[in-house]
């Protein structure tokens, strides 16, 4: 995947939204991380690094460690909790579908939840 057909993918997700909160501009070099509208939370974090494009994605604790064991293209995120963030590389061994599914997995982790009324 690219890092555009990343972004579209994220804004098909309820409530989101783009952001470049370190560049004044969106360029190639340049973080998009990805958020919710209404708490502001973000949930995919794009960049490149060395060459690759890196997707920095939430995650449960017990996923994050298996993912790093089942992929070489996973591992403890750039910058990020090592514990509740993974970074992912676009085309390496993680396919475009698992990928997809890391990004719903972390959209739904920081996705509002609705308040019970009694």
């Amino acid at each position: 995947m690219t890092r555009q057909e990343i972004i579209d993918f994220c804004l098909t997700f309820p409530a989101t939204y783009e952001d470049y909160p370190f560049d004044s501009v969106a360029n190639s070099g340049a973080w998009t991380v990805m958020r919710h509208r209404v708490n502001k939370k973000s949930f995919a974090l794009i960049c490149e690094r060395k060459g690759k494009l890196c997707v920095n994605l939430k995650c449960n604790p017990f996923e994050a460690d298996f993912l790093r064991q089942a992929f070489e293209g996973v591992t403890p995120a750039y910058h990020m909790n090592k514990v509740h963030w993974n970074t992912v590389v676009a085309g390496s061994d993680v396919s475009d579908e698992e990928l997809k599914r890391q990004i719903q997995s972390s959209y739904d982790l920081i996705c509002p939840k609705e308040r019970r009324t009694k």
